[in-house]
This record gives C-alpha cells, structure tokens and sequence, in this order.
C-alpha cells in the first residue's frame, strides 16, 4: 500500500527510478480518485453528473453509465498531475529510456509495462535490489 502513495513523497523528483509496482499503483489511485471525486461533484450538485440506462427484457440486457467530473474532480486532477509525471518519468527511466518518450503517444504505455533494467543503469540503482536489501536489513 505504501507503493500507493509514495510518488506524493516524490512530489518533485523526476530523478532516479520508479518500479512497475510503483507505477501502477499510483494509477490505480488516480482513476478510482477521479471515480470519487466525479461521483461526488454530481451528488453535491458541483456540476458533475453521474446518469446511468438499463434495459431488461424482450431484446436482452444492455447497460450503460455516465460519469462526468466537476470542480472537486479537477482540483483532484490538478494535485495528482505533478507526482504523476514524475512517477511515469522515473518509470520510463527504469527501463533505461529517457523521460522524453512521454511525449510520444502510447508509447510509453508499452515501456511502462516491461520490466526495468536489472541492476544500476544510467538514471541510478535498481528500486527492486533496494527492496530486497531493505528487507534483509
């Protein structure tokens, strides 16, 4: 859990390198973030909206929902913006490639979804043997 939350901690730190884990955790926390906040702006009338549409019967089942954020998704959005592309620049920087390929569309997507290089590269030591020895410490 602590993965989680460890780019807030790593604010401005677009330095060094940052696990899969890391990565995806911060993710993962991001999107159910703005999933609450927007879920939220709509029930406290912020000028979000959250609208969904069933139907049951002769023609089978469809579903579908709508969830469109306001003033406290954007706020959410705004604060999370910075520890997130430090965490995507350690994460493309842990695959030996530098923060610039954000840039390119989808892309990253790809190195971040590849294992970092083992062992010290040029952007600082491996986060996963700083684990290990942590642990055993």
């Amino acid at each position: 859990m602590e993965h989680m939350f460890k780019p807030l901690s790593r604010l401005t730190d677009f330095n060094g390198r940052s696990r899969r884990k890391e990565y995806w955790l911060w993710v993962l926390f991001v999107v159910a973030g703005v999933i609450a906040m927007s879920l939220l702006d709509a029930a406290l009338g912020l000028g979000g909206s959250a609208t969904s549409y069933s139907t049951y019967g002769d023609s089978g089942f469809s579903a579908s929902a709508s969830i469109t954020g306001g003033i406290l998704t954007i706020i959410f959005s705004l604060l999370t913006m910075l520890p997130g592309i430090g965490v995507a620049i350690r994460r493309m920087h842990d695959t030996d490639r530098s923060g610039w390929w954000l840039l390119v569309p989808l892309v990253p997507l790809v190195f971040a979804l590849m294992e970092g290089t083992r062992g010290e590269n040029r952007f600082g030591p491996d986060p996963k043997q700083a684990e290990v020895s942590e642990a055993f410490a």
